[in-house]
């Protein structure tokens, strides 16, 4: 086999490189050809490769797997922060003991990937501004905390403010306590599916949640997705946010407007009775062509909202009416688009 041959092979999939012969596993440019696309076949890389800083940073940077850096790499701090900083959420693992007691190293691997609190040494444990830092990045980091820090009031309600989604692993009291439930859904909206269901019917924190995340509504109780105020603000947000409010609410021409204007596949989510409503399904054509799939058929006969699917996705128009499917108009904007 040719180095070139072998160079296409990796290109196409990083883990052929184990099956290559061993010369082509001391080659750098097939080795970084294959990380780049498989990370984890830096393992079938020849040992002398492995031990090489120089091109270990390259490798890294290529997207290589920390775990399978040799040993002798793994208490270099350089070669650490640039494999946390290239998305090696699990690099602290595998790290030398002496980086998970390094406050530079866990407060790099933390900000990038919270749950990495787990393998840092205990003394991180029970540091505010590590665990904070753990918090910001993922909420469930909360739980690596020290016992010493979970019993914090004071710090817990300071996580919360940090991230909303903390308060999935606290105890109920937590998540029945109105202090704590408000920074949480002010913090990171979807939170409310943790709070207790008695502040689900709260209109104040759902309201709260909605604004921060429309999405939240999915988790609001069912009296409240029939809240005009409350959807509104939440399709304002996150016009997805249509697909859980109440069905009476998705014949509501201002609401339906608002969604369709910022996700045109929202059409699909309002009542029939809106779907032939010219208004609304220009709005949802304009921004997503495709939308027209759910419009009325006496819509998919309207030329002027076939010429606005069409111009926006060319492929909308398998789902125009077959009258329209020749005019010559509508074929000019589609050979333009070939």
């Amino acid at each position: 086999m040719k180095k070139d041959e072998a160079l296409e092979l990796v290109k196409e999939d990083g883990s052929e490189l184990e099956n290559l012969p061993d010369i082509f596993k001391k080659d750098k440019e097939i080795v970084l050809a294959a990380v780049e696309n498989n990370d984890l076949s830096l393992e079938f890389a020849d040992i002398n490769l492995l031990k090489d800083k120089k091109f270990i940073l390259e490798a890294i940077q290529n997207g290589a797997n920390y775990q399978y850096v040799d040993d002798s790499l793994k208490g270099d701090k350089e070669v650490f922060l640039e494999a946390v900083k290239n998305d090696n959420a699990h690099a602290l693992d595998y790290a030398d003991d002496s980086l998970k007691k390094d406050r530079e190293a866990v407060l790099a691997s933390v900000n990038e990937s919270g749950p990495s609190l787990e393998y840092a040494d205990d003394s991180f444990k029970k540091d505010r501004e590590v665990v904070l830092a753990a918090v910001s990045s993922f909420g469930g980091s909360l739980g690596y905390a020290d016992e010493s820090l979970r019993d914090d009031r004071k710090f817990i309600l300071e996580a919360v403010k940090a991230n909303g989604a903390a308060i999935d692993i606290l105890d109920d009291s937590f998540k029945k306590d109105k202090e704590f439930v408000t920074e949480s859904v002010k913090s990171v909206g979807y939170s409310l599916q943790f709070v207790d269901k008695s502040f689900k019917k709260d209109k104040k924190i759902v309201l709260i949640a909605v604004t921060q995340d429309g999405n939240s509504l999915e988790y609001a109780d069912n009296t409240l997705k029939k809240n005009k105020e409350i959807v509104l603000e939440a399709v304002k947000n996150n016009g997805n946010a249509i697909e859980f409010a109440d069905k009476t609410l998705k014949k509501n021409k201002e609401i339906v407007l608002i969604a369709v204007k910022q996700n045109g596949y929202n059409l699909n989510y309002a009542d029939n009775s809106l779907k032939k409503d010219k208004e609304i399904v220009s709005e949802a054509v304009k921004n997503d062509g495709s939308a027209l799939e759910y419009a009325d058929k006496s819509l998919k006969k309207d030329k002027e909202i076939v010429l606005l699917a069409v111009t926006q996705d060319s492929y909308s128009i398998e789902y125009a009416d077959k009258s329209l499917k020749k005019d010559p108009d509508i074929l000019k904007i589609l050979e333009s688009s070939e």
